[in-house]
């Protein structure tokens, strides 16, 4: 992850805002007393917090696993 301190003058949020919408790579603002964060695009973050959800519902993790696992065949009422 790369990381840039918060600190420089140079720091252009617009660029890091690109940077992050672009690559999907976060970056760590770091500064000097240890209380750093970390930029990530909106959409990444919105597939976390729809990962974090789903993971929060009983049962819902292996139901996508036993999902995914089974041929679409099997899958198709006709």
């Amino acid at each position: 992850m790369t990381a840039i301190n918060a600190a420089m003058p140079s720091l252009n949020i617009f660029k890091i805002m690109s940077w992050v919408n672009e690559t999907s790579e976060p970056i760590t603002l770091t500064n000097d007393n240890g209380k750093n964060a970390v930029v990530i695009s909106e959409d990444d973050w919105n597939s976390i917090q729809e990962t974090l959800y789903l993971e929060s519902i009983p049962g819902m993790t292996q139901s996508l696993i036993n999902g995914k696992n089974t041929p679409f065949e099997e899958c198709v009422n006709e």
